[in-house]
């Protein structure tokens, strides 16, 4: 048998252990169709707005499309979002299996989608040429990016392009960006301030990443192009949004995560200390990471122990009054999943009491029956995805280490605990985060490891500190 299929069997065992639903049921494939074929609703007008949408190459389920225009004063940003509630039926069986799923999970041979691809991928995604249902958000802004003004309504777009992050990129560095990818940077600029200013953080650390590759796949440490993070803080702009929306409705469902206890942030700053990093008294922790070059092993290693400080996060729901911290730690300011339906049902329903708020409405009842399941339901099944993430990224490592056992490597020490004989270590080439038998293990610096286990079968990578 050859090493490439006992791959490809590695990720059919992580389907079937994390039980993830693969085949759609009759009815709700039958649903799709009916409802994918259906003529366009009666909605206002507005193709003559020239979006455009932002994603990885190659990706066929867009849910969001861009306009920015300059305005007296400052700017508007126009932001489509698929129509998903166009589609799916509360209570019906579209919804029904939406809810088994929970959110599509992304895996490097596949993806397990949250609808039917006819929907997904064809008509409720915004797709360039074609007329679509969306939910339209006007966000304006004044000269120094803050909202001053957001409402949404539902309205018939049409998408321009379909553009990546890599062509955003080169067009701004190359100063052939015109239009809305001219005034796209200016915008992430002002809102990558204000998150600042607010004392948001956005942890610099490289991810993990599963990449195709000549013998199968291979794992790289990838960080964010500019034009990502430009391009996400149009979605957070609007998050925020939707959640003052709900709060001052007195009704929906946020994305929260409390502060990290005192005791906790004591403990990463005695860290910082120790590493060498600098945290002067008064700055923020937010401020503090956005100076790091996570290059460095100290700072490598006071990262990954800093994400403690980020754990927690859920889905916060309310009918009545407002919960009493309806923050979102990280963001420093309320907020709400609503730009990425066709990925995440939370969002769908989201959408639809920002909908119902904004033209002066009751909020239909099944919206409101959902508020009482959701946060448990996305909880849920956001774990079976990490854990399919971390499972894939696992059993990768041990693939590209599979016949380099007793070979030894350079690596970092960025995780020790308390106690506990050995840690974590980073390696740069290949890209491996794995555990590391051995004593006194120094936390933040360089050292040399040995490899002892890579099991195809288990996933297990295993070092042995030399």
């Amino acid at each position: 048998m050859t090493e490439a299929p006992r791959l490809s069997e590695g990720f059919d065992r992580i389907r079937g252990e994390l039980e993830l639903p693969l085949e759609f049921p009759r009815p709700v494939l039958e649903e799709a169709e009916r409802v994918a074929s259906a003529a366009l609703p009666a909605l206002p007008d507005r193709t003559d707005l020239p979006l455009l949408t932002v994603d990885p190459r190659g990706s066929m389920d867009l849910d969001q499309a861009l306009c920015i225009e300059e305005r007296p004063g400052g700017y508007r940003v126009w932001y489509a979002i698929a129509d998903v509630g166009s589609f799916v039926v509360p209570g019906g069986v579209i919804d029904a299996e939406a809810r088994r799923r929970g959110e599509t999970v992304y895996m490097p041979d596949a993806r397990v989608p949250l609808h039917p691809a006819v929907l997904s991928e064809g008509a409720a995604s915004l797709l360039p040429g074609v007329v679509r249902p969306a939910a339209l958000w006007c966000l304006d802004l004044d000269e120094g990016g803050r909202t001053v003004g957001a409402d949404v309504g539902r309205a018939l777009v049409r998408s321009r392009e379909r553009l990546d992050y890599d062509y955003v990129q080169a067009a701004v560095d190359t100063g052939t960006a015109d239009g809305t990818l001219r005034l796209l940077p200016v915008i992430g600029k002002l809102r990558l301030d204000l998150e600042r200013a607010r004392g948001g953080v956005s942890l610099p650390t490289p991810e993990q990443e599963v990449v195709p590759h000549s013998d199968g796949y291979r794992v790289e440490f990838r960080s964010p192009l500019p034009a990502e993070e430009w391009n996400a803080q149009i979605s957070l702009m609007t998050g925020m949004a939707a959640a003052t929306m709900m709060l001052d409705a007195e009704m929906g469902v946020l994305r929260t995560l409390p502060p990290a206890p005192r005791d906790t942030v004591a403990r990463v700053r005695r860290m910082a200390m120790a590493l060498g990093v600098s945290w002067p008294e008064g700055t923020s922790f937010g401020e503090v990471v956005r100076a790091l070059d996570p290059r460095t092993p100290g700072n490598a290693a006071f990262l990954k122990e800093a994400t403690v400080l980020l754990r927690g996060a859920g889905y916060t729901a309310f009918n009545g009054e407002p919960p009493r911290d309806a923050t979102h730690a990280a963001v420093a300011a309320p907020y709400a999943h609503v730009t990425a339906p066709l990925r995440r049902l939370v969002d769908r329903y989201g959408t639809e009491l920002c909908l119902a708020v904004a033209e002066g409405v009751p909020v239909p009842e099944p919206v409101q029956e959902a508020l009482e399941v959701l946060p448990a339901l996305m909880t849920g099944t956001g774990r079976r995805a990490a854990a399919v993430e971390r499972a894939c990224v696992d059993l990768v490592e041990a693939f590209v280490l599979r016949d380099r056992v007793g070979q030894a490597f350079d690596a970092v020490v960025v995780d020790v605990e308390e106690g506990r004989p050995g840690g974590i270590v980073q390696l740069t080439d290949p890209a491996v985060v794995a555990r590391c038998d051995g004593a006194d293990l120094p936390l933040g610096e360089r050292v040399q490891v040995r490899l002892a286990r890579a099991d195809l079968l288990t996933r297990e990578v295993r070092f042995t500190h030399t």
